[in-house]
């Protein structure tokens, strides 16, 4: 008999995939108030980088759309459900949840490209946070997991109120984003599901 090298552990702990979470979560959000923080000190020289609809060109600033806001109030008003949304997302895999973000962000984006007012300049997180809570929210049903549908009903009870944001407005708030990046967020549930509890990740 021989002795082969030790078994790869299956996946990580929860406490690894807590930290990692958070670091992630953390950085995220240091990077859009530094974003803002250039863009305002460069006299919103990044503002162009948003989507401006039905521009070919335009499809490129798709991704960094997500990244930018006009001022930092409209950053303050994405952090914290960003961080807690985010977090909770990213508990089940930093992989996965980096693929849930692509399809939220693609699919918002595309969206507000096709359907946003014409001459109109689109960016902000909230594309994100609208995204993770349509993800959070049917996850659980989507993997049937009692412990995802749980967090999905918690997630309800606490941020259900911004649902309100995907009706259409007058107003300066891109109700298209939101509306468009919570479809994104149930589409990746569907495409991100999970097999066996045991999964590793």
């Amino acid at each position: 008999m021989s002795y082969g090298p030790a078994a790869a552990p299956a996946g990580r702990s929860r406490g690894d995939r807590m930290k990692a979470a958070a670091v992630l979560m953390v950085g995220w959000v240091a990077l859009l108030w530094l974003l803002e923080a250039v863009d305002v000190a460069t006299g919103h020289a990044l503002d162009p980088y948003g989507i401006t609809p039905r521009e070919p060109a335009e499809l490129a600033d798709i991704p960094p759309a997500v990244f930018l806001h006009f001022g930092f109030g409209h950053v303050a008003a994405n952090t914290v459900p960003l961080l807690i949304l985010g977090f909770l997302a990213a508990l089940g895999g930093v992989r996965r949840f980096l693929g849930v973000v692509c399809v939220i962000v693609l699919v918002g984006g595309l969206g507000v490209w096709f359907t946003a007012p014409p001459g109109s300049v689109t960016a902000g997180a909230s594309v994100v946070v609208f995204g993770l809570f349509g993800y959070l929210l049917v996850r659980g049903f989507v993997d049937r997991r009692p412990l995802d549908i749980l967090v999905g009903l918690l997630v309800a009870m606490v941020y259900g109120s911004i649902l309100w944001g995907v009706l259409p407005s007058a107003g300066a708030v891109s109700w298209q984003g939101h509306l468009f990046g919570l479809v994104g967020g149930v589409l990746a549930a569907f495409l991100f599901r999970r097999g066996r509890p045991d999964e590793p990740v």
